[in-house]
């Protein structure tokens, strides 16, 4: 690999305030504050708004969307002729 090219890879905390949950991982994201981590060693910190800890889909309380009600207006709407070809005239 050349040298100097590439960013600088480390670890950062990601923290989801909301959820009281972070995570340590590397990443390349530069940013201007540092937290202290369970090992002792200072590491910079990302705070993000959404983590698995509190996206509905993870923690079970995602909602399904009513799309029966949808198609149903639809083919309402165009009466089955929507995506017919029509027939060439000579």
């Amino acid at each position: 690999m050349k040298k100097g090219i590439h960013p600088d890879y480390r670890p950062v905390v990601f923290q989801d305030k909301g959820a009281g949950f972070s995570f340590l991982t590397r990443s390349t994201i530069h940013t201007k504050e540092t937290i202290q981590w369970e090992d002792g060693n200072e590491y910079p910190l990302v705070n993000v708004d959404i983590s698995s800890a509190s996206h509905p889909f993870y923690t079970g309380r995602q909602t399904l969307v009513d799309t029966m009600g949808r198609v149903d207006r639809f083919r309402k709407k165009f009466g089955g002729s929507y995506g017919v070809k029509k027939k060439a005239t000579s």
